[in-house]
């Protein structure tokens, strides 16, 4: 198993362990992301990769159940689909012109991918009431990655506006505050 199959793995079990955990009342619950319910971070994830990945890499994926009826179902079709693709060095290594440049499959899904899955872990508990711990050695692998690239990133509409945190927060706290989000513990 190849370094990015090996970080998606690990990040995507533990959003599914979040979306495992969710009662079938707090899908409707609101979600730290602006007009989202937590069901709306799975339709989020559901929709934009595969259309993302059909339309560059030409990738195909199976249809699997709605997020409306089964948001657990879909995730994990999904999940699924994406460690296939990983785990098939003709399609891993299979390279293509996405938007950020010529890459494989394996370094877009590492690159846009499993770093959305990410932060949608943070938000998914949030909205669920659940454990919103995050791997601290992928938060700051992640916050050391996004740092350099504030200007660009913010440019991309994908995140809200900094929020100021004191220097003494905890390193989770920083990158969730860098994306627009307050990650203070909730009492």
């Amino acid at each position: 198993m190849t370094e990015y199959a090996q970080r998606f793995a690990s990040i995507a079990n533990q959003f599914t362990d979040r979306v495992d955990a969710v009662s079938t009342q707090a899908w409707n619950n609101p979600s730290p992301c602006q007009g989202w319910a937590a069901r709306d971070i799975v339709a989020h994830l559901v929709e934009w990769i595969p259309g993302f990945f059909t339309n560059t890499a030409e990738l195909t994926f199976p249809v699997g159940p709605s997020v409306e009826r089964d948001p657990v179902g879909a995730w994990a079709n999904l999940r699924d689909t994406l460690q296939g693709f990983l785990d098939d060095p003709a399609i891993a290594l299979h390279e293509f012109d996405a938007p950020m440049g010529r890459m494989s499959v394996e370094q877009a899904i590492d690159m846009i991918v499993t770093g959305d899955v990410f932060l949608h872990t943070w938000d998914l508990a949030r909205s669920a009431g659940l454990d919103e711990t995050l791997d601290p050695i992928e938060v700051v692998r992640m916050f050391q990655g996004m740092e350099p690239m504030d200007e660009a990133l913010r440019a991309s509409g994908h995140y809200g506006p900094r929020l100021i945190v004191p220097d003494s927060a905890d390193p989770q706290t920083k990158l969730l505050a860098f994306v627009g989000r307050d990650g203070t513990r909730n009492s």
